[in-house]
């Protein structure tokens, strides 16, 4: 079985990195006063439900800092009140508008702070989107790196300049729920996502260097193993990839009980575990005491202990917090409420837990453009942009309400009505949902249309006949002259936790739920005049009726959010022209491209999920088996033409690539602590909270000092160079935020002419793609894309600077990025298979 290598010690702080260095400055003056009482406070959270946040760490009251709220999730704040639902970083991938996912960003930090939240759990680039049915790619972007390099990187500056801390998530590997976590289906541990060296670095690392170059503060660390290493205690991906080579200075955080293990977390790179307890509501913990004790035994070194409360506290400093600017959290994960008990689990603290703060603000405006420009016209045969309609005729649940309310399914796992939102800890609770037959039902009134809406999926046959009319409810109506047939159809996932409809969070296939295949089909032999709506996670096999000329348009509409109506409405009437093109191919068989692995192959161990593919996922994967998809990544048509031209490519002067060298500056140790147990026990007048995790002892005995001798507190075997102190080697691809920075100097600029040769205002999405030439390279792989705005008859610039990183591959043996000897191309089109345009890079 492929192993882990191990790479200690775990890397502390660099005081000269650019854009941390006054955070790193009000951190070490911070943590300096501190005791190790308080930084282990701080590193430890409290315990599930023993808070009013998904996580809270301890405070340090004497120093007037009230420690950490991190709270779901990617798509707003989570379990609270009169906020906003944003659509899914799928549909905000599908806008390739950077502005779009900053403003995003933007408007959900502000929500997250306004609530209270020191910390918001998003975004998301792990899952990267491997296997199409992976039931969390909904939350992320896109399964090209460079895409979700952007995306996470605009969305972290947009929730960081709302001064609240981003937490890029899953570090890594995380590309399944099935067998996530010991015990699923008689497994006794994880499954170990098996990925190559080369494969890590030129896919799956990619977007978190995007993240740690945009400044992220927290990094999460996932459930699974990684080349059978747990990632939460993965000391070749946490300090050796993470924190080393690609320079990350904030800290990194456990899901929610990825943590099995105190002492090895520790020096693997953990710096904050969630949310606490070794398991929910149990009141122990791999840290608290337990770490407590670990550093007063000399078994994890002072300067880790320091490290840890530095970069905590770097990255509440860098988002342009003080100790002066603490909102309170302001509502209660765990009530509804006004008042309750402030710790849950205990009943315990009775109080005001919630104000029902309305933090939506205008950002309902920003959610219904993020789904109008990320939804993604995929056939139309003029049917679009909807005028003078006589009747229209909406069929699907997916089109109307849930029964229940748009929050009855708790953490959204189910799919009854309108797919608003998949399900999951990254959900957030609608204050209201605009459902498709609403908004469409309104402006078919002001257009003055007739409109009729059938929410049964099943209603097809003449057992099915109204009263009084003898109509039979879909067919009588969809087949009456001049009607637009609207069919709304949808597909959903989720996480592993919860299990909607036999899906255990992965989807078990590409196909429709409901019976939405059969519905438009149903719809489509009798009605000419078909639109078909996609709501869904990701991509599903459509082969089967795509091609039927009765289906005059298909948009895919991906998950849309609160403002799911209008933003559909203002996409089939022409009020936007649409100009999404779709983050993920369209496969027509599942075995074209990776799959979830849904049955254990190693026994009751961990299962090994090989990825043999290595870098060949999605569009790379088909064009490497010269496999046409039925639609490609990329891919998305307008109300409007775009002539391509001119394609130019300048060479910029750049230095030659160096490796990076030199040493960093010693660990610093920051205060002295005592080593007499007896100075850490619990004061003798607390109160003390149950299941409520604390750094004192209950005792002067090592072996019961948490309450139990089962954990581990003085480690006899550390990995070699874990205590090392000393000065460390810089690694050659290290050196700065995202790795060397060398990589990133622009060495062309490529640009092309776009023109608007049609009638309406519409906006086009180019996109660069670069052959590296060599034999083992994708054909081609996405570098650069811009989204420009254009009237009829104007001529834009498109123009993207290539980096040294972008036309470089990873030697796996002298562990650094070069440029190979392969001749080297530039493509720019409208998709990855529309590549109208070509040069060489000389």
């Amino acid at each position: 079985m492929p192993a882990s290598p191990p790479s200690y010690p775990s890397p502390w702080m660099n005081p000269n990195v650019v854009g941390w260095e006054e955070a790193y400055e009000k951190a070490k003056s911070f943590v300096s006063q501190m005791t190790l009482l308080e930084k282990v406070n701080l590193t430890t959270g409290t315990g599930w439900e023993s808070d009013q946040c998904v996580g809270n760490t301890g405070s340090v009251p004497r120093l007037g800092f009230n420690g950490f709220c991190t709270q779901d999730s990617p798509v707003g704040v989570r379990l609270t009140d009169y906020n906003t639902v944003f659509p899914g970083g799928v549909t905000a991938a599908a806008t390739w508008d950077r502005s779009l996912m900053y403003a995003r960003g933007l408007a959900m930090g502000q929500e997250h702070r306004g609530k209270g939240s020191t910390v918001q759990l998003g975004p998301v680039c792990g899952p990267l989107g491997r296997a199409p049915e992976a039931g969390r790619n909904w939350e992320g972007f896109s399964p090209d790196p460079v895409l979700t390099g952007v995306g996470v990187s605009e969305t972290i500056k947009g929730i960081q300049d709302a001064g609240v801390i981003a937490c890029v998530k899953h570090f890594i590997g995380y590309e399944q729920e099935h067998f996530r976590s010991a015990g699923q289906d008689g497994v006794v541990a994880s499954y170990s996502s098996n990925v190559d060296d080369q494969t890590m670095h030129e896919l799956y690392l990619w977007p978190f260097a995007d993240a740690v170059r945009a400044g992220v503060g927290s990094v999460m660390c996932s459930y699974n193993q990684l080349n059978n290493s747990y990632a939460c205690q993965n000391s070749k991906v946490l300090n050796g990839l993470l924190k080393n080579e690609l320079g990350f200075q904030g800290f990194v955080m456990s899901d929610w009980t990825a943590q099995l293990t105190g002492v090895a977390s520790a020096v693997a790179g953990l710096d904050m575990t969630m949310p606490g307890d070794t398991a929910f509501d149990s009141g122990l913990s791999f840290w608290g005491a337990n770490l407590t004790l670990s550093v007063i035994n000399g078994t994890v070194p002072s300067w880790r202990i320091d490290d840890m409360a530095m970069r905590i506290m770097a990255a509440y400093f860098k988002v342009g917090r003080t100790l002066e600017d603490q909102p309170p959290v302001t509502f209660d994960s765990w009530s509804f409420a006004t008042e309750g008990p402030l710790h849950f689990a205990a009943n315990e603290g009775y109080q005001q837990i919630n104000y029902h703060v309305d933090v939506r603000g205008n950002h309902a405006k920003v959610a219904r453009q993020v789904a109008a420009e990320g939804s993604v016209l995929l056939k139309n045969n003029g049917i679009l942009p909807l005028k003078k309609v006589k009747q229209i005729a909406v069929i699907g649940s997916d089109a109307g309400p849930n029964l229940d309310g748009p929050n009855g399914c708790s953490d959204r796992g189910c799919d009854n009505g309108t797919l608003g939102m998949a399900w999951g800890s990254g959900t957030a609770n609608f204050a209201y949902l605009v459902t498709p037959d609403a908004a469409l039902q309104a402006r078919a009134i002001q257009e003055g249309s007739a409109y009729q809406a059938i929410f049964d999926d099943y209603v097809t046959d003449d057992s099915n006949t109204q009263q009084g009319n003898g109509l039979t409810a879909i067919p009588d109506l969809v087949s009456q002259a001049e009607t637009v047939s609207i069919v709304f159809v949808n597909a959903d996932s989720g996480e592993g936790y919860i299990t909607v409809g036999g899906n255990i969070g992965d989807r078990n296939n590409l196909t429709l739920w409901h019976g939405g295949d059969d519905l438009i089909r149903n719809v489509s032999a009798l009605c000419d005049k078909t639109v078909v709506v996609i709501h869904s996670v990701g991509s599903v096999i459509v082969d089967d009726w795509f091609n039927n000329p009765n289906i005059s348009a298909v948009v895919w509409a991906g998950i849309p959010g609160e403002q799911s109506g209008n933003a559909i409405t203002d996409v089939l009437y022409g009020d936007v022209n649409p100009s999404g093109k779709s983050p993920f191919s369209w496969v027509s068989d599942r075995t074209q491209v990776p799959d979830v692995m849904y049955e254990p192959n190693n026994g009751d161990l961990a299962p090994q999920i090989d990825f043999t593919e290595g870098v060949f996922i999605d569009y790379r994967a088909l064009d490497k088996a010269d496999i046409i998809p039925t639609l490609e990544f990329g891919f998305g048509l307008s109300y409007t033409t775009f002539e391509y031209s001119n394609i130019q490519v300048k060479k910029n002067s750049a230095p030659p690539y160096k490796s990076t060298t030199g040493r960093t500056i010693p660990a610093p140790t920051l205060g002295t602590f005592s080593t007499a147990l007896s100075d850490y026990l619990f004061p003798g007048t607390w109160k003390n909270v149950l299941y409520f995790i604390y750094p004192y002892f209950n005792s002067t005995d090592p072996a019961n000092i948490a309450g139990t001798s089962a954990l581990e507190s003085a480690c006899k075997f550390l990995p070699p160079n874990a205590t090392d102190g000393k000065p460390q080697p810089f690694l050659p691809a290290g050196g700065g935020p995202g790795g060397n920075p060398l990589l990133y100097d622009e060495l062309y600029t490529v640009t092309a002419a776009i023109k608007n040769t049609g009638s309406v205002a519409g906006a086009e999405v180019p996109q660069l793609y670069v052959s590296l030439g060599g034999p083992n390279d994708p054909k081609v792989q996405l570098r650069g894309f811009d989204k420009l705005f254009l009237n009829p008859g104007e001529t834009g610039e498109f123009s993207v600077q290539l980096t040294r990183r972008d036309i470089s591959n990873w030697d796996v043996v002298t562990q650094n990025w070069y440029i190979s000897d392969y001749p080297k191309k530039v493509y720019i089109g409208a998709s990855s298979r529309k590549l109208h345009l070509s040069a060489w890079l000389n």
